[in-house]
């Protein structure tokens, strides 16, 4: 397996949304510099992982990943057929982002431009997340106090303020992306409990005050 390396530039000195965006630039562009061979390889190793991660839970919430994102369809496919509920984000009216439950890789269809493809059928709302026994979400970092760095946008923040504080959730990044360096944040930005790498899961502990 190739080794990856990750130089992140020093965001010290810039406001909390210009540190970020330059921050995104630099993961997304390491990122789209792994082959796809690279890529399917770990998202192998993914499964095996995330499903013991998840345990005894039988609703997870989780994503359809896209572009460079750590692969996640081998995974949920995994989930659901392991005989769990698996809930993925859908465009509802208006784009407002609502929930689905995933059947299928052959179930879905494409949204709009740029999001993630999503399962035919009903929409539901965040009300279902209530369901939810454990999660796993996208990030683009995530540090040893738990801050993480996401696309931008917010909505998975605000997922995780609507799920239950009990609930393990866990962000899927590559190893070089979990950091030891404090991560730009504001008052919007929840922390994650849970790392989870290719190979092993990172439990963080309690969180550090983000403020």
């Amino acid at each position: 397996m190739t080794d990856h390396t990750l130089s992140l530039p020093d965001v010290s000195a810039m406001a909390v949304p210009e540190a970020k965006q330059a921050l995104r630039a630099t993961v997304r562009a390491a990122r789209a510099k792994r082959t796809p061979a690279a890529r399917e390889e770990a998202e192998a190793r993914w499964v095996t992982t995330v499903l013991d991660f998840l345990g005894t839970a039988t609703t997870v919430a989780g994503y359809i990943s896209v572009n460079n994102e750590p692969g996640t369809r081998a995974l949920c496919d995994a989930i659901v057929a392991s005989g769990r509920t698996l809930l993925v984000p859908k465009l509802g009216p208006g784009l407002t982002r609502q929930w689905a439950r995933y059947t299928g890789a052959e179930n879905l269809t494409d949204q709009a431009p740029g999001r993630p493809p999503a399962p035919r059928g009903e929409a539901l709302d965040s009300m279902v997340l209530r369901e939810v026994d454990a999660a796993f979400i996208p990030a683009l970092l995530v540090n040893h106090d738990g801050v993480r760095l996401g696309q931008g946008g917010g909505w998975y923040d605000r997922v995780l303020k609507q799920l239950d504080s009990a609930t393990p959730v866990g962000a899927l990044i590559w190893p070089e992306e979990y950091v030891h360096t404090p991560l730009p944040h504001d008052e919007m930005d929840v922390p994650v409990r849970y790392v989870l790498l290719p190979e092993t899961v990172v439990d963080l502990g309690g969180h550090s005050p983000l403020h």
